[in-house]
């Protein structure tokens, strides 16, 4: 354990992926494996190791980078003891499938219509390959095939390619991955000025978090020190649907631009309503430096006249805007990648491809953080006085969404949003620390 007083991440210890940011523009690949035998399951996380940056060495622009992630059935399955499966938390135990209701992924999104094998319990381990380009990209993939192909008792059960554009915006069209926390003792710095560094312990196991407490930790402590929760999402974006809404409910395209805005929280080039309310601003929402700094109540926006409160992006991080509890200890990294072909601009129709993001996020606790934001701040409305409503963008609406506009002199209260985002299937997985992977990879039960 870390000495309360102390703020300094044993940086060489945390998978790059848990805390740096990924290259921009980036391709990469989402690799799921079954281990069959933990034999084998070990001899792969052997191999896998030297593939693994470090946050303290992480990968440059001209290089490659892989993530390793385990399930709870995937510690399972390489002969983790039963007393340390134990000391995992419930939700990590119980998986993503079996809290989709919870969640909010019913209908269309429940585990029923996922993608097999996502959300089954065959998924074991997770891996993520990341590079500047494709042909880096495939020599980082050329290591991870070197270290399963010939593992016998180890079977590659899913693939999905991805990518992160050079314009920064995801299928919806809007400039996406923009607002990060700053993390104590990391030196890496967050996106908003005004916003002060969070405990590690927030991201980060065996580290002092928000509440001054530690994190509960899998035992023994070598397996959960400087490791962390993944929450892996596919999101099925519906881009036409998203875009027909927005014709069917202004009377032009400048209409259905500041509709977009105000459903999302910013502009499509990323600078924010509270500090572009009229019009959008493309270079504020391109300036790194400015596209995230601000808050809701320090920057006159109270009560959203410029930003909705229950927009897309105050509903998952009300900075200020809540005047109970405590939302820091709700933060999380986050981390999403284009999947699928983009919907060329202007068609109202949808063409049947399988496009979306997949989404990552990272964080200490997945019942306080990741859970709790999508089930009280997401799918209810309770928080800002709107009960019946739940988050425009990404809600589960189905035709049965309401969304209110502050404005003067009446309120615009929009009826009947469908649902734009569609679950396909998720997990949730445990990152290790680079000495609790060589724990487990030296089992010998």
């Amino acid at each position: 354990m870390k000495a309360e007083d102390e703020t300094i991440l044993e940086l060489d210890d945390i998978q790059s992926g848990a805390l740096r940011a990924r290259p921009s523009p980036y391709v990469g690949t989402y690799i799921l494996l079954r281990i069959d035998d933990r034999r084998a399951g070990r001899e792969l996380l052997r191999r896998l190791i030297p593939s693994v940056a470090s946050a303290g060495n992480p990968p440059t622009a001209m290089e490659t980078g892989v993530t390793v992630g385990l399930t709870f059935q995937g510690l399972s399955a390489l002969g983790v003891p039963q007393d340390s499966l134990d000391s995992f938390p419930a939700e990590f135990r119980q998986g993503m499938a079996a809290r989709a209701a919870e969640l909010g992924d019913v209908g269309e999104s429940a585990p029923d219509h996922w993608e097999q094998p996502l959300g089954s319990p065959d998924v074991h381990v997770g891996l993520v390959a990341l590079a500047s380009d494709a042909a880096r990209l495939e020599t980082a993939l050329k290591r991870a095939r070197q270290a399963y192909q010939d593992i016998s008792g180890v079977e590659v059960i899913w693939r999905q390619d991805c990518q992160a554009l050079p314009t920064g915006r995801e299928p919806f069209g809007f400039r996406d991955g923009i607002s990060q926390p700053a993390v104590e003792g990391s030196g890496i710095a967050g996106t908003n000025p005004q916003e002060r560094p969070l405990k590690a312990g927030e991201f980060i196991l065996g580290y002092q978090d928000e509440m001054g407490q530690l994190a509960p930790m899998p035992r023994p402590g070598v397996l959960g020190e400087n490791g962390t929760y993944a929450v892996f999402r596919k999101l099925h974006q519906r881009v036409a649907a998203f875009r027909r809404y927005l014709s069917d409910n202004s009377s032009n395209s400048g209409e259905e631009e500041l509709l977009a805005a105000k459903i999302v929280g910013r502009w499509r080039s990323g600078a924010p309503l509270v500090l572009a309310p009229e019009r959008d601003d493309p270079a504020l929402g391109a300036d790194p430096e400015r596209n995230n700094n601000f808050l809701y109540v320090a920057d006159d926006d109270e009560k959203g006249f410029k930003c909705p409160v229950g927009a897309h992006i105050r509903r998952a991080h009300p900075r200020d805007g809540l005047d109970f509890g405590n939302v820091n200890i709700r933060r999380m990294i986050r981390r999403g990648t284009v999947y699928g072909p983009l919907l060329p601009e202007g068609v109202l129709e949808d063409d049947g491809a399988d496009r979306g993001l997949c989404f990552v996020f990272a964080g200490a606790h997945l019942k306080r953080q990741f859970e709790f934001v999508q089930k009280v701040w997401v799918n209810n409305g309770v928080s800002i006085g709107a009960p019946a409503e739940t988050d425009p963008l990404v809600g589960p609406n189905d035709k049965s969404g309401q969304f209110t506009i502050p404005q003067q002199p009446i309120r615009r209260r929009l009826q009947g949003l469908p649902q734009f985002v569609v679950t396909r299937g998720g997990e949730y997985f445990f990152m290790p620390g680079l000495r609790a992977l060589r724990w487990l990879a030296s089992l010998d039960t």
